[in-house]
């Protein structure tokens, strides 16, 4: 190809980077079995704080146990795919770092997510028609509260179990991605 072309188009239409990712991706055992197990981990560990407060009703805190599970079984395909992205080739303490931040960061948002289009649908009722101005206003000052109770109350509940439980699928990547 001629010189003024970079790198990364030359090939395919897509380009190297698109091997890359098709090699981050985990295989489909590893994303089923990690996820499983990463949803039953954060689920049981907002569980457990849960119960150990004595919060609520035992259905309330079955409802927030099925959230942060499903948090963990969505995000942990996706964090899979960001670290091994992130550490290629490297050594193993930086996949393990990479699997460290990307699980964290993913498992948190995700489960923020899936608890703001919660918090959204109970508070829908008392909003404007959808898609007028004052439902925009609604809309954002709603997703803003909710992210921000998610940030004070919610990722406490991943503590201490979810750490724990971090740091062995991080291990666990790191001796896998070798």
């Amino acid at each position: 190809m001629s010189q003024n072309v970079p790198a990364a188009l030359e090939g395919s239409a897509a380009g190297p980077r698109n091997g890359r990712l098709r090699a981050a991706l985990p295989a489909p055992l590893t994303a089923t079995l990690g996820s499983c197990l990463w949803g039953a981990a954060t689920g049981t560990s907002a569980l457990l704080s849960l119960l150990i407060e004595h919060w609520e009703t035992p259905a309330l805190v079955r409802w927030v146990g099925i959230l942060y599970a499903a948090g963990g079984v969505i995000a942990f395909p996706l964090a899979w795919t960001i670290a091994a992205s992130v550490a290629g080739d490297r050594p193993k303490q930086t996949a393990f770092a990479a699997m460290f931040v990307s699980l964290g960061s993913m498992t948190m948002g995700v489960t923020a997510l899936l608890y703001v289009l919660q918090y959204r649908s109970y508070y829908a009722e008392w909003h404007a028609d959808a898609f007028t101005l004052t439902w925009v206003v609604q809309f954002a000052v709603t997703t803003l509260v909710a992210l921000y109770q998610f940030a004070v109350l919610g990722i406490r509940l991943y503590f201490p179990v979810g750490f724990v439980a971090l740091a062995a699928a991080s291990f666990w990547f790191a001796r896998r991605s070798r």
